[in-house]
């Protein structure tokens, strides 16, 4: 077993990552960390409010930072920002662990999270935007992803179990 994640999930705002994360982690008797915490936490301040007062490219250093900074310390379950594969030397820090995209589409996006104002790139006209967020990184979560699993009209614990699957992982 290499170093780092033992699972790294990966996809867009609202496929699951966090809930689908803490199922993961507590099945596999490892600890769970998402990035996205990792910042909020860091800077006392919701992402949203970091989007607005600083700017997504200082956003996106912050997540760059948090990122290589779990993938280094980190061997339980990781769940990172649907915009963390964005950075390239994100992707190349993933490459080779067993990360598995979440993915969903738009009609599911709008039923889970309704693309509402907390989500600070869909702040207008939210379905065109998740579509086009979507054409820009469906193609970075397949390059980083080792397995894809559809979350569309699954429950959480259904999810995990085809993550686990997929991984070929034993829960404890």
């Amino acid at each position: 077993m290499t170093a780092g994640p033992l699972v790294v999930l990966v996809g867009p705002m609202g496929s699951g990552k966090s809930t689908v994360g803490a199922l993961l982690a507590e099945r596999l008797g490892v600890a769970y960390r998402d990035t996205d915490a990792d910042i909020v936490a860091a800077q006392g301040r919701e992402i949203s409010d970091i989007f607005v007062d600083e700017g997504e490219p200082y956003f996106r250093d912050l997540e760059r930072q948090a990122v290589a900074a779990a993938v280094a310390g980190h061997t339980g379950v990781l769940a990172l920002g649907g915009g963390a594969v964005l950075d390239e030397g994100t992707r190349d820090l993933l490459a080779g662990l067993p990360v598995a995209y979440l993915s969903m589409d738009v009609e599911e996006a709008v039923r889970r999270v309704g693309l509402g104002a907390a989500r600070p790139l869909l702040a207008v006209n939210p379905r065109r935007q998740w579509r086009e967020l979507m054409d820009a990184r469906r193609p970075l979560y397949t390059e980083v992803a080792r397995v894809v699993v559809a979350t569309d009209d699954r429950t959480p614990e259904e999810v995990a179990q085809a993550v686990l699957d997929a991984l070929e992982l034993k829960d404890v």
